[in-house]
């Protein structure tokens, strides 16, 4: 192993609490010249207010450290040609989306994809209707996954990520979501060009044992439990098993220099 991927919320933390010894963790990475790369299903915000939140916390990372969703998805339709688009994102993740055609509700166009983020408690019935008549308007409208997540961990408790809003969709309208994000292999390939490492260098940390873990295992990487974040013990009694589990993002040097050559 010789990169790495990591996941942000859940690992180096949680909510607004930093998960304690992630920067000096972070801090390890680049004195070892370990090339890594965070990887994050969030669309809540950009990557600039994510750059953010990290230095409030004592990281330091810069935007190009962090591959996401939107960043997959942009390039996906700009090559794929389908246009125009149906945001339903927050409206700080919209300005990912800049150079991209936008379906205009006043119009009589149909919508070429149907993209699908996180919008959290902006959802509602008309809204997840309106993507839905989008897509039934037409046959060849893609439906468009920002990830897959099932749920995440807020400072009140879980709560539901876009995963189940997708599926929702997907058996209404009877169609197979285009997924960009966790736990999709291309997104994981996707990241490991941008990484620059073939996927058996490569190990992912995460607290998703689903979207994290097993999805990185599909795409040949190997998976690091970490025990923060929404990780439950129960996670360990499913179909898939971490390469390794760690107490936290603050073990990973310990266990690191425990690898082989």
């Amino acid at each position: 192993m010789k990169a790495l991927l990591i996941d942000l919320d859940g690992v180096l933390y949680e909510g607004e609490r930093v998960v304690e010894g992630a920067a000096t963790t972070v801090n390890w990475l680049r004195s070892e010249k370990i090339p890594f790369l965070f990887v994050t299903n969030t669309t809540s915000r950009p990557r600039s207010a994510l750059v953010t939140k990290l230095s409030a916390f004592g990281i330091e990372i810069g935007e190009n450290e962090i591959f996401t969703p939107p960043m997959a998805a942009r390039a996906w339709l700009l090559s794929s040609g389908a246009a125009p688009v149906a945001l339903f994102v927050p409206e700080e993740t919209r300005a990912d989306f800049a150079d991209v055609p936008l379906w205009d509700e006043s119009s009589n166009i149909n919508a070429g994809a149907v993209i699908l983020g996180d919008l959290s408690d902006a959802w509602d019935f008309d809204r997840l209707n309106q993507a839905f008549r989008l897509l039934m308007a037409e046959s060849s409208t893609t439906l468009v996954a920002l990830g897959l997540t099932r749920y995440w961990k807020t400072t009140d408790g879980l709560q539901l990520d876009v995963g189940p809003f997708v599926k929702a969709l997907e058996y209404a309208s009877g169609r197979t979501a285009v997924v960009m994000g966790k736990p999709s292999p291309d997104f994981f390939g996707a990241a490991l060009h941008e990484l620059g490492c073939p996927a058996d260098q490569v190990g992912m940390v995460g607290d998703d044992i689903i979207g994290d873990i097993g999805g990185a295992q599909r795409a040949g990487i190997r998976g690091i439990q970490v025990r923060t974040g929404k990780f439950r013990a129960d996670d360990l009694k499913g179909a898939v098993k971490p390469d390794a589990i760690l107490a936290s993002i603050a073990a990973l040097p310990a266990w690191w220099a425990q690898q082989p050559d």
